[in-house]
């Protein structure tokens, strides 16, 4: 029997067509659908200004018209609006277009199938194709379906992905196969977080219809039956939806989930932690300044750090930032560093080397894709942008990584065109792409936005993909087990090695997995000796040989890390005992501090009452100077009245002898008398 397989070449419509259907859908350029001037006539007026400037920028281009000379409010405004937009790419403002109807109207994409025709393009294998027509709401569209043909008769139509299924299956090497899970699958979705403790993967929020979710999943990788993990009412309580965050295993039970998207983004980078034996949400206590609120960023956790690196803020701003978070002391620091660091980007993959080098690769802005790569030395603080070897991947963004020893496996991701179908593994030793396997039809794996975990399956390495969006949303599971020949080379080959990369090597080499170096003594070049199906007994055993002087000197090394790990994790507990006596010294003498002001109060109300009383006795006392004044006065008046009248009665007198004389009363004798 012939082999066949349907396969839809592009997931969902590319642009430019899909923002044309947007278009389409809200009132632009007419409409064969009598609602979507309806829906158009909904958005509030700021958007509707913004979707019309963006309209204008994507078909015409920027703002040439001269300024409306009439005063027409709605003409100045449309003007103003899309002269605004200065010389933004046709296609960033196309995707811009399609991101805010998407915000505004998350289910427009569902409706608009009533009347856009949605392009389909098969492939073929060793089979003949026939044309068959397809009846979408009582319309007949023409669209090619591959009908695989044996002998002449036409077997039934086959419109499976290129993924195996079922458990047994898993035991296929560097292939993607599809696990018969049980249990109620979470909400179909993409840009969530997903991590793995204990052979379970946990899926938290995430984007379905442009909404974001907060519910917690968990996949048991042991039987691959899904349940919905129920949170407890905490000092959290429900953590907010969002969607673009980052979710980092912690603590062995704990999930930290860093930023994100959500509805009311706070303004600094938010850092939630959920205690998987509580089932409690609560927020992150940290010091230092925070890094701005951002969703895509990557996160990666190096040792008890973690590295914050680009994403897009709530104002659609893409940054390059660096950020520190520590996790033992709980303290922000924005990184300085030299060279010349990747562009801003979101929705990029990041992946750490020998604990010291940070690698980044992808990303987007709003209208490009970025494949570059670039690489930092964490103890340094350099950025360098090294060359790449073997098959490098094409531009995308939104795709997912995981490390597997010295091998970075990156899935899926877009190019605004269609989703990447290929699975591609690099060497952080030497910097050398190559590709593991390729997917084909319309599945998550090719998708944007969907999540990559490693865990284990008998013993063995395995990846899991969950979720995703590739024109519509996927609550998919996906496992690829990778082989021997995609994490080590499969024989001795001697590399050349540019000065660029020369540096990363330089720290990896006594740390390579099953394999042994030897300096050639040219410099910028390394020979790689892998221990696969090698028939010298003897070169066997000098490999053995320098295998266990290799494993000596990392014992060794360990052993010393080990030791600067307890020093450093001493003089962590130490200054965290510290900072709670600061705290305790500072808590008391801010209470002495209250105390004196209140102490001071008082004495500044007695001391305003004192400057009143003595206003007081100030004014009794000028009184009483006046008083004075006036006893003084009346005393003389007295003393003159006194003297007058004592003045009056020597006058009484000396008259009072001359009448007696005339009365004929001598005064002698009236003194006799007396």
């Amino acid at each position: 029997m012939s082999a066949a397989a349907m396969a839809r070449a592009n997931s969902g419509l590319a642009y430019p067509e899909r923002f044309y259907a947007a278009a389409t859908y809200a009132g632009f350029g007419g409409s064969p659908n009598s609602t979507a001037k309806g829906i158009a006539s909904k958005f509030s007026n700021d958007t509707a200004l913004l979707l019309y400037a963006l309209y204008q920028q994507a078909t015409i281009g920027p703002c040439n018209i001269p300024k409306p000379r009439g005063w027409s409010p709605i003409e100045q405004s449309k003007w103003t609006s899309w002269n605004g937009l200065g010389n933004m790419p046709s296609t960033e403002a196309m995707r811009l277009f399609v991101k805010i109807l998407e915000e505004e109207d998350p289910g427009w994409y569902s409706r608009v199938s009533n009347f856009v025709a949605e392009p389909v393009v098969d492939v073929e294998m060793n089979h003949n194709p026939k044309t068959v027509e397809v009846s979408e709401n009582g319309n007949l569209l023409p669209e090619t379906k591959t009908i695989p043909t044996e002998n002449g008769k036409v077997l039934e139509a086959q419109d499976k992905d290129d993924v195996s299924e079922g458990v047994g299956v898993v035991g296929v090497y560097d292939q993607w196969v599809t696990p018969p899970v049980s249990g109620t699958r979470p909400k179909a979705r993409y840009e969530h977080g997903a991590v793995v403790i204990d052979d379970k993967m946990y899926i938290f929020g995430g984007n379905h219809n442009g909404r974001y979710l907060n519910d917690l999943q968990v996949l048991n990788m042991r039987n691959w039956t899904w349940s919905k993990v129920e949170v407890q009412a905490g000092t959290g309580g429900m953590t907010n939806p969002c969607a673009g965050h980052s979710l980092i295993p912690w603590d062995g039970n704990k999930l930290l989930s860093v930023g994100g998207h959500a509805k009311d983004p706070s303004e600094t980078l938010q850092v939630k932690v959920f205690d998987l034996q509580t089932c409690t949400w609560s927020t992150l206590k940290t010091y230092g300044k925070p890094p701005v609120s951002r969703g895509g960023q990557s996160v990666t956790l190096v040792g008890t750090t973690l590295v914050i690196f680009g994403g897009q803020d709530a104002k659609r701003s893409l940054l390059n930032d660096l950020h520190i978070l520590d996790l033992e002391s709980m303290t922000w620091d924005e990184m300085d560093t030299v060279g010349v660091p990747p562009s801003p980007r979101s929705d990029h993959a990041a992946a750490v080397h020998a604990d010291r080098y940070l690698l980044i690769f992808g990303g987007g802005s709003h209208a490009t894709c970025f494949n570059d790569l670039h690489v930092l030395d964490l103890q340094t603080m350099e950025w360098s942008r090294p060359t790449q070897q073997g098959e490098i991947p094409s531009p995308r963004a939104g795709h997912a990584g995981v490390t597997v020893g010295e091998s970075w496996f990156l899935v899926g991701g877009g190019d605004n065109k269609s989703g990447v179908s290929e699975t591609v593994v690099l060497n952080m030793s030497t910097l050398a792409w190559s590709v593991v396997t390729t997917v084909q039809g319309r599945i998550p794996l090719a998708s944007e936005g969907s999540s990559l975990v490693l865990s284990s399956y008998s013993g063995e390495d395995i990846l899991v993909s969950f979720g995703g969006y590739n024109g519509r949303y996927n609550n998919e599971v996906n496992v690829l087990k990778p082989s021997h020949k995609s994490t080590l080379q499969s024989k001795m080959m001697e590399t050349p090695v540019p000065d660029s990369v020369s540096a990363v090597q330089n720290i990896t080499n006594a740390t390579r997995d099953g394999e042994s170096e030897f300096e050639t003594g040219q410099e910028g070049k390394i020979r790689e000796i892998v221990i696969d199906n090698v028939d010298s007994e003897t070169r066997i055993s000098k490999v053995e040989e320098t295998n266990e002087r290799l494993l000596a000197a990392l014992k060794t090394e360990k052993e010393e890390l080990e030791i600067s790990l307890t020093k450093e994790k001493m003089q962590a507990v130490q200054l965290k005992q510290e900072l709670t006596e600061a705290e305790t010294r500072n808590t008391e003498l801010y209470k002495e501090l209250q105390s004196v002001r209140g102490q001071l109060a008082a004495e500044q109300s007695r001391c305003f009452k004192l400057e009143v009383d003595v206003a007081e006795l100030r004014q009794k006392l000028q009184t009483m100077d006046t008083l004075q004044k006036e006893v003084e006065i009346l005393q003389r008046q007295k003393a003159a009245a006194s003297e007058q009248a004592a003045l009056n009665a020597k006058q009484r007198q000396s008259s009072g002898g001359v009448w007696g004389w005339i009365a004929g009363t001598p005064p002698n004798h009236r003194v006799d008398d007396a």
